[in-house]
């Protein structure tokens, strides 16, 4: 079966940043594949399309530049957040879990969750970026297609449950090596 929009699909893959094999970044493999339903809004646009016409046992080889991925690295997403923010109800500083580097989930106003990196921290603020961690890198995909089929609803209802973070949280727990699966919607 050809992929087509609400085709069920698993592939298996390696992510690349950069133009040709220099950074790997996300792996998955035939015993931890990537599951998806075609125009569902989980994924990258881009990456679908990619996928589309493809078949089960299709190879694939494609490059997404910025703007067909996760945009340029953009300042209005770097923030200087006052650092009692990050303090504990007897006022002490979370040192363990914010340093300079490491990725600290908030939430936003609304109650979204986001994960920021530590960029800087002063005696007052701590600098926090909530680009994505791919934002103005081009991506290399590397992969072939595993099985190409309709999808069910049992099928939606898993993935929408993974994709949303009631499943074990991004890729259904499962140990891809870029952590949270590149392709999805988790930033």
């Amino acid at each position: 079966m050809k992929i087509t929009k609400d085709s069920y699909v698993t592939c298996e893959y390696e992510l690349y940043t950069g133009e040709g094999k220099e950074d790997i970044v996300e792996k998955a493999t035939p015993e931890a594949p990537l599951a998806l339903i075609i125009g569902a809004g989980f994924l990258l646009e881009a990456f679908e399309k990619q996928l589309m016409g493809l078949e089960a046992g299709d190879k694939f080889d494609f490059t997404l530049k910025p703007e067909e991925a996760y945009g340029e690295v953009s300042d209005a997403y770097i923030l200087e957040l006052e650092k009692d923010l990050f303090k504990n109800e007897e006022g002490e500083f979370h040192s363990d879990v914010v340093f300079e580097g490491n990725a600290v989930p908030m939430l936003d106003n609304q109650g979204n969750q986001l994960v920021g990196i530590v960029e800087k921290i002063t005696d007052d603020t701590v600098t926090m970026d909530f680009n994505h961690p791919l934002a103005g890198q081009t991506l290399h995909f590397i992969g072939s297609v595993l099985e190409a089929r309709p999808a069910t609803e049992e099928d939606r209802q898993r993935l929408t449950a993974q994709f949303s973070g009631h499943a074990g949280g991004c890729c259904d727990g499962d140990d891809h090596e870029g952590g949270c699966s590149c392709c999805s919607g988790c930033h």
